[in-house]
Formats: structure tokens, sequence, C-alpha cells
């Protein structure tokens, strides 16, 4: 488990859009809510430069933050950012309590591995083709995993891997899947390349046509022979 990451915020006591567009404007700061447990909600302020760089982290989308607001620390974690289509800069955070006898459900990302010793890609000529990034998962605080890896060294041409097939940490449970089996979606599998089968059965095609047309040459030369 990596370091936690530390969010430190001020509480807001000026609410409402326009006090946000404010905040963003003059002061350079983000606006956000702290919510959730047996407490009550609380309005925060961030500053931007500074959750800019925490959000550098793959962590910071997917694992127990600790929020500083007045010195006391409470464990969240994220659950909502909100961001300008504009420029893409965050307008918005969202943060939730979490209790530690209290499963949580989060997205976590999915890491690939020995994608370059692929079976189906070195010895069958096939590619990779990912239909997810991340997963959502339940589990108690203590035993969220920052990702889940999937080693692609023994995946065949053809093959498939589905969210039943993941390979998951004691305590940890697939979303999807506790909605049932249709939900079981693919996740990655290796593929022909477009077009690949396509031209291979043309150049087939082709060749058998070459061959047809030389044995009807040479039967009609031996007939003409025969004839002479």
């Amino acid at each position: 488990m990596s370091q936690q990451i530390e969010i430190s915020a001020e509480l807001r006591e000026d609410v409402g859009k326009g006090a946000s567009r404010r905040l963003r404007r003059a002061a350079n700061k983000v606006p956000g809510i702290l919510y959730g447990g047996e407490d009550d909600p609380v309005a925060l302020t961030m500053k931007y430069n500074e959750l800019a760089k925490a959000m550098e982290s793959e962590t910071f989308y997917s694992q127990i933050l600790n929020v500083v607001v007045g010195g006391k620390a409470q464990q969240a974690v994220l659950r909502d950012l909100q961001r300008n289509p504009a420029d893409d800069k965050v307008m918005h955070v969202d943060f939730l309590r979490i209790s530690a006898n209290k499963p949580i459900q989060v997205h976590v990302p999915l890491h690939f591995i020995n994608e370059d010793k692929c079976v189906g890609v070195r010895q069958e000529g096939g590619n990779i083709s990912h239909n997810m990034i991340e997963v959502e998962i339940s589990s108690l605080p203590k035993d969220l995993p920052e990702y889940i890896e999937i080693d692609m060294e023994s995946v065949e041409l053809n093959q498939v891997i589905h969210l039943s097939d993941l390979s998951l940490p004691e305590g940890v449970t697939i979303v999807a899947l506790m909605h049932g089996d249709e939900r079981d979606a693919n996740v990655v599998s290796v593929q022909q390349p477009r077009g690949g089968g396509e031209e291979e059965e043309l150049e087939a095609a082709a060749a058998a046509e070459a061959e047809a047309g030389e044995g009807t040459s040479e039967a009609g030369s031996d007939e003409d022979a025969s004839e002479g």
C-alpha cells in the first residue's frame, strides 16, 4: 500500500454558485464537500495547486485519503469530480467519509502486465483489445487494493478475459458480478488484426484461381496437340 495522500482543506462559510465562482477566480481555490458517516456534511475549500498535485497520483482516484479540516484528519474517498469542459480545470470535489467496519464501493484501475510477452500477439499475430481500464469493487477500507493486476503472458488469440476471470485479493468483490452472471463483461481480449483474415482468404482464393487457370491451359494445349 502506498503512502496515504493528505488533502488540506478549510471550512467554507460562503456557499452558493456565486461564491464558488469567486473562489475559483479570485483566490485560485476549489470548492468541495465532505459528507457521509455520522457527521454532518461540511463545505470545504482547497488550494487549486495542492489539489492538482495530489491528483497527479493514480491512487487519488481510488484510495483512502486523509482530508484534514481545521487540524482534524478524516478518512474519505473521492466520490465525484466536476471539471470545466472548456479547460478541464477542476470546479468542485466531493469526498465521502468512510467507516472501518462498512464496505465501500470504489473504482480501481486495472494494470495489464506482460503484454510484450503475450502468446496471442508474439506467436499468433493478434492485437490486444482493452474494453476496460478500471473496475468497480466492494471491500472494507482495510482490504481496498490500489489496483487489480491482469497477466497477459499466456493469453492466446481469440481468448477473452471476463470479470469473473480476474484474480482478486481476499475480501474484495466485483460490484457488477453481485448483480448476476449476465453482468460478466469482457475486460480484455486478443483479436485477429482487422482485415487480416479477409486478406488471407482473398490470397488463398486468388492462388486457387491461378492454379485452376494453369490446369485449363495445359488441358487445352494437350487437345491442340492431339488434333494436330
